[in-house]
């Protein structure tokens, strides 16, 4: 069964400008340092799966594009460069810490802001939305998708 998610990714490190000029507008999801975050890429994503790319850490966050998921989960090869931000001295080859998915970006959309996500009815029970949320992955249900869907199509008519 097809599922759903929400990706954040800071703009200044991989944008949805990134993704879809990347070769077959795919590239590894890879950075991840939360638990949480990464049992949802290891345990529930599959090829397949819908993706709203969002743009986090800037001054308008918000839903920025539409992508989906391209692949299972696999080691994310940043965890053993040493050196490099995402570095885990505990990760090893046999026994990796941290995975990656690849995602294909499906297309570019015009903003929809955090701040009007917050004043949708229908998303008043999405993660992204709960206080103190700050996972990078969350999963989305399928209402949800669909209103955030119809709202992205609406902004592109």
């Amino acid at each position: 069964m097809k599922r759903y998610w929400l990706m954040k990714s800071e703009p200044t490190e991989v944008s949805i400008d990134d993704l879809m000029a990347a070769p077959q507008h795919t590239m590894p999801w890879f950075g991840v340092r939360n638990y949480q975050a990464r049992n949802f890429m290891r345990d529930g994503m599959q090829p397949g799966d819908g993706v709203l790319f969002y743009h986090s850490s800037c001054p308008q966050p918000g839903v920025v594009g539409v992508a989906e998921v391209a692949s299972t989960a696999y080691p994310d090869h940043s965890q053993f460069e040493q050196g490099g931000h995402y570095f885990d001295p505990k990760a090893t080859q046999e026994q990796p810490r941290w995975v990656s998915v690849d995602v294909r970006g499906l297309k570019k959309t015009a903003l929809l802001p955090l701040s009007e996500l917050r004043h949708i009815p229908e998303l008043e029970d999405m993660l992204l939305l709960k206080r103190g949320s700050r996972l990078s992955i969350t999963p989305v249900t399928p209402a949800q998708w669909k209103t955030i869907e119809a709202r992205l199509q609406a902004a592109s008519a």
